[in-house]
């Protein structure tokens, strides 16, 4: 249980982390952000690939990778057409919009619950070494979220210190989403399966729906395109580090 703690408390502060530079700087090069989201993509289709998908076979069966793939997809698709994200770098009107920064903060909060539940899912199978490779996974796609989210916020007209502080509480979501994860996988055994191809489809959607396209939307297809390789063949070390 400590470790899935930690694992999940490590993950969600990397939103935290993500959002550092803007204590710094007030705005990422294009060129630079595409690199970093499609690093990000290869990492966690990595991870889907030859973690999750995989373990979630061996817990429960097929059928329950299907079940809980489609799920996870689904519900990922559900919550990005009711609540889309907002493209900071691309949308400079949404500078002075005050009023609408809670609306934005519980989106936010939304989009961390599933990915949480992830992280949960994994910490709860018998391999011990899909935990902390989701972990890790997950972090990484926080770090970019939570740039995006400081960046935000300073278009708002908040301190940099409160957009800092917003990204924290949108960390500590995914890690209560997290532990909910854990014990409702450790009390199901039989659910874990289902829960691990949750996780998959999940992160699958978000690559294929906001990860990829991001990063090919500037006119820097070729170097996020290698970025996307890098950080898929990174994950393969990591899971073999950890294995």
């Amino acid at each position: 249980m400590e470790t899935a703690l930690l694992g999940s408390f490590l993950s969600a502060m990397a939103t935290v982390l993500g959002a550092v530079p803007i204590l710094f700087v007030r705005r990422l090069s294009e060129r630079w952000k595409d690199i970093l989201v499609a690093f990000t993509a290869g990492i966690m289709v990595s991870a889907s690939t030859f973690g999750l998908m995989p373990q979630a076979i061996e817990e429960s069966g097929i059928t329950a990778l299907t079940l809980g793939l489609i799920t996870g997809v689904l519900l990922l698709d559900l919550i990005e057409k009711n609540i889309p994200h907002i493209d900071v770098e691309n949308k400079p009107g949404f500078a002075n919009m005050d009023s609408k920064a809670l609306l934005v903060m519980i989106a936010l909060f939304i989009h961390n619950i599933p990915e949480g539940l992830s992280t949960g899912f994994s910490y709860a199978s018998e391999e011990a070494s899909l935990g902390p490779m989701v972990a890790i996974a997950i972090g990484a796609q926080n770090m970019p979220e939570g740039l995006i989210l400081a960046v935000f916020m300073m278009n708002s007209k908040s301190t940099r210190w409160k957009a800092l502080g917003v990204a924290t509480l949108t960390g500590l979501m995914e890690m209560v989403s997290a532990v909910v994860g854990y014990f409702t996988a450790s009390s199901l055994q039989h659910a874990v399966g289902y829960g691990l191809a949750f996780a998959a489809g999940a992160m699958l959607f978000i690559v294929y729906k906001e990860l990829i396209p991001e990063s090919h939307g500037h006119g820097y297809e070729r170097p996020s395109t290698y970025s996307f390789i890098f950080g898929l063949l990174a994950m393969v070390y990591i899971t073999q580090i950890f294995g």
